[in-house]
C-alpha cells in the first residue's frame, strides 16, 4: 500500500495516476514544461475546458506540490502565473512521453490531427 498526500493507493501505477491523471492535469503540466504561464494564456491553450474544470484541476496540482501559483498584485489588474515546481519537473519525461506516444498512435494507427 502506497500513501501521498493522506491518501492510500494500492500500487504505484495508482498513486502517479492519482496525482497527474483525469482529462486536463496532464495537459496542463505538458503546456507548463516550457515555462511559466498565466491563467489566461492556460485559457487559451486549452479552449475546451471549462474556467471551473481548469480552475479546480489547478489548485490539486498546487495542493500536491506538483505546480506553484504566484500571485502578481503590485498594480491591477491582478495577475497569477503558474509554473512547475522541482517536484513537478519530474514529472516532464512521464508527460513527454505520454505525449510522443499520443503522437506516434496519430501517425501509425491511423489517427487523425484536427
Amino acid at each position: 500500500m502506497y500513501q501521498f498526500k493522506g491518501k492510500e493507493y494500492p500500487c504505484c501505477t495508482s498513486l502517479t495516476m492519482g496525482i497527474i491523471g483525469g482529462k486536463w492535469k496532464t495537459v496542463i503540466l505538458f503546456h507548463l514544461i516550457d515555462g511559466t504561464l498565466r491563467y489566461n494564456e492556460l485559457r487559451k491553450e486549452m479552449p475546451s475546458v471549462t474556467e471551473r474544470t481548469l480552475s479546480l484541476q489547478l489548485k490539486t496540482l498546487e495542493e500536491d506540490g506538483i505546480i506553484k501559483r504566484k500571485v502578481y498584485t503590485s498594480k491591477p489588474p491582478l495577475k497569477v502565473a503558474y509554473s512547475l515546481t522541482d517536484f513537478g519537473k519530474t514529472l516532464i519525461p512521464i508527460v513527454k512521453s505520454i505525449a510522443d506516444w499520443g503522437v506516434m498512435v496519430v501517425e501509425e494507427k491511423e489517427g487523425m490531427v484536427v
